[in-house]
């Protein structure tokens, strides 16, 4: 048995493979003082075996980033770049802001120590590490109660020797009571020193709390197997994540997308836009027939350099709040109300701000009977009587702002599918959307109107699908080393004897995590420029992967293919390619994947259309009226349980879909078809 587990800022959501492939999904409000309470209350509920593997999407470490409360932590660099982690680049997020600000370093001023060591650019020493002045600083460190450490070189990607010295000094002298130690050979092995800097320290700043967070569940499982899901979309063993706390940061959304993307596959739709609506953001991912990964991602606008899968996030969620700024002009997020209070529809004293959930509520979108499956009874007379304050100040009815709160929500994500498509070369009407998260079928119509994006396709249970992401991701990891190797000088034997390492950790690594040879797949990988290029472009060296060395020289052509390879790949990205450039080879990158048995979605045939076996009866409900001085207009929807549509049946809109983790919204003009696999594939007449 797996159990996935999704925390999120509302929610935690729970998807549970059983035998003979059944599932069992639960949700329950976030814990937000301890989420562990939520799991292990939901783990009492599904009544979970001691036999389960538990999947979970950890928060911690993006939740002690953007709180800026992680551990007390060290910075030790070569003599000369103290400030490094201050200076950082020229680049500006805000190019126009006449007063830029940047976010403040982990690691304060006081807490970054310099010391006398130098590596050369092959990884020659030039000054060897002075180890009485070492032991000064760690000594001071351990007085100051440092709670971990983080340790970048120059060149120590090539030469990690004196990281690994001061890593011993710290535990020797510190003893069982020594701080936590990240050295930057060993959480990123790459040149551009800030960005490795920068890693290294997130990395440091957050893993004792995760170690922590992770020490407590564990004792509360009893016994069960947990793994935690990372950034690229594959999960770790929990040891490992204590180590490289800082893969696991964006690991929520991940599950999203791994889920989506391999549903929707099983589906025949495999060139997909991802759209995950929670309740506090909103993450969009793009997959032309694959998952799309970066390893040039930001956290609290602190650089993280490590795969992830390539999510856009923006504050929009049902739970955003909507306020007026200073000029009277009506916004929505990023702040949001969260599960405590949450939502004013939630019905605590102390929830008074409106939000997008309760906009849906007075549209007659969410049905306050029919939320969470009827297990949770929203408080519409609250959300009107908020809207209603809230309207007089701008002059508008409570349904015209409920509508206008909306639209400012919708235009928000509107533009982040842009960003992830027409902005990169994309057309969106080639893609279909892909809604999930508790709120994105509320939304999902509405938005591949705008973008004309051709359908929509929501999964069984889209609520929970970051949850079952996790029950499906596979175990990965990835590798990377700097070689700065002219293209032409990469003949096969080179390149077999520069992966070599890294395949030979790889199989040792998985191997331990109990993989058999026959489970594992390693796709190598090549970060490639044009000589004098500032950044690169990740080049795959091969289709199918192999298991050794041996079996990448059977993969290889001359050093022509590499950069044929890379040429196409610029001319792509960038629309047009330099062939008469010479090309170098920064980086060596290798992806290790320990296949899990994964369960098989099996297709039913379709029956008859007629959906009326799943009709529950009929309400008022506001759409949009484009032909109309009036913003909205109110029209009578069917409402369907959603439990009840089988293959083969076809709902007409106007039609609102009800479901335990979530709601559809099936406006005029749209019909919903229930295909072999449960999906529901939503297109315009």
């Amino acid at each position: 048995m797996i159990l996935g587990v999704d925390v999120g800022g509302t929610f935690t959501d729970f998807v549970l493979l059983g035998d003979a492939g059944r599932f069992s999904i639960h949700k329950l409000l976030t814990s937000a003082r301890d989420p562990s309470q939520a799991i292990l209350q939901g783990i009492a509920d599904l009544e979970a075996g001691p036999e389960t593997t538990i999947v979970h999407g950890a928060t911690v470490a993006t939740n002690a980033l953007l709180e800026r409360r992680g551990a007390r932590t060290a910075f030790i660099t070569t003599e000369g770049f103290g400030d490094l982690l201050e200076i950082g680049r020229q680049t500006r997020s805000s190019l126009y802001a006449l007063h830029p600000t940047r976010p403040a370093p982990l690691v304060p001023a006081a807490w970054r120590f310099e010391l006398p060591e130098r590596m050369d650019k092959q990884g020659h020493p030039l000054v060897p590490l002075d180890l009485d002045i070492t032991e000064a600083v760690v000594r001071h460190m351990l007085a100051e109660g440092i709670e971990s450490v983080a340790v970048c070189f120059l060149f120590s990607f090539l030469n990690p020797s004196h990281e690994q010295q001061v890593r011993e000094r710290i535990e020797a002298l510190g003893g069982r009571s020594a701080p936590f130690v990240s050295l930057s050979s060993d959480v990123l092995p790459e040149y551009r020193e800030y960005e490795r800097a920068s890693t290294t320290a997130i990395n440091a700043y957050v893993a004792p709390l995760t170690s922590r967070y992770l020490s407590h569940l564990e004792q509360g499982l009893g016994g069960r197997r947990l793994r935690i899901m990372q950034s690229n979309g594959g999960a770790i063993s929990a040891e490992a994540a204590r180590t490289l706390a800082a893969r696991t940061a964006l690991s929520g959304p991940a599950g999203g997308v791994v889920g989506s993307f391999e549903l929707a596959r099983q589906a025949g739709l495999d060139t997909v836009i991802t759209f995950d609506m929670g309740g506090t953001s909103t993450d969009v991912s793009l997959c032309p027939g694959r998952i799309q990964e970066t390893s040039e991602g930001t956290i609290a606008g602190l650089p993280l350099r490590l795969p992830i899968i390539d999510i856009h996030t923006v504050g929009a969620g049902g739970g955003s709040i909507a306020w007026l700024d200073a000029g009277g002009a009506l916004r929505v997020g990023p702040q949001s109300a969260g599960s405590d209070p949450g939502p004013v529809c939630y019905g605590r004293d102390e929830a008074h701000e409106i939000t997008v959930t309760d906009a849906n509520l007075i549209l007659g979108r969410l049905d306050a009977d029919h939320f969470l499956g009827g297990r949770m009874k929203l408080d519409l007379a609250r959300s009107q009587a908020r809207m209603q304050e809230l309207a007089r100040l701008v002059g508008l009815s409570p349904e015209a702002l409920a509508w206008g709160i909306l639209r400012v929500a919708n235009s928000n994500m509107e533009r982040a599918i842009r960003t992830i498509s027409v902005e990169r070369g994309y057309d969106p009407r080639d893609f279909t959307l892909v809604a999930f998260g508790g709120a994105g079928p509320l939304h999902a119509c509405e938005l591949a109107a705008t973008l004309h994006l051709p359908r929509v396709l929501i999964p069984p249970h889209p609520g929970v699908l970051s949850a079952m992401g996790m029950v499906l991701a596979d175990v990965v990891k990835d590798y990377s080393q700097t070689v700065m190797l002219r293209a032409e000088q990469a003949e096969v034997n080179t390149l077999v004897r520069l992966f070599a390492p890294l395949y030979e950790r790889a199989l040792a690594d998985l191997l331990v995590e109990g993989f058999t040879d026959d489970r594992i797949t390693l796709l190598p990988a090549l970060d490639m420029r044009y000589v004098g290029q500032s950044f690169e472009l990740t080049v795959s060296l091969t289709n199918d992967g192999g298991q050794t060395p041996h079996g990448l020289s059977r993969s290889l052509d001359a050093d022509s293919k590499l950069t044929t390879r890379f040429h196409t790949a610029h001319r792509q990205r960038f629309s047009y390619a330099s062939e008469d450039e010479p090309v170098e080879i920064v980086n060596l990158r290798l992806k290790a994947i320990g296949q899990t048995a994964k369960p098989l979605f099996s297709s039913q045939p379709l029956g008859r259309p007629d959906p009326r076996a799943a009709r529950v009866g009929y309400k008022q409900v506001h759409f949009e009226d484009r032909n109309s001085a009036q913003a909205t207009r109110q029209l009578t929807a069917a409402l369907y349980q959603r439990e009840r549509l089988v293959p083969g049946h076809v709902v007409v809109g106007p039609a609102i879909l009800f479901q335990l983790d979530t709601t559809t919204v099936l406006p005029p003009g749209w019909v919903a078809s229930v295909d072999g696999l449960s999906n529901l594939i939503l297109e315009t007449r």
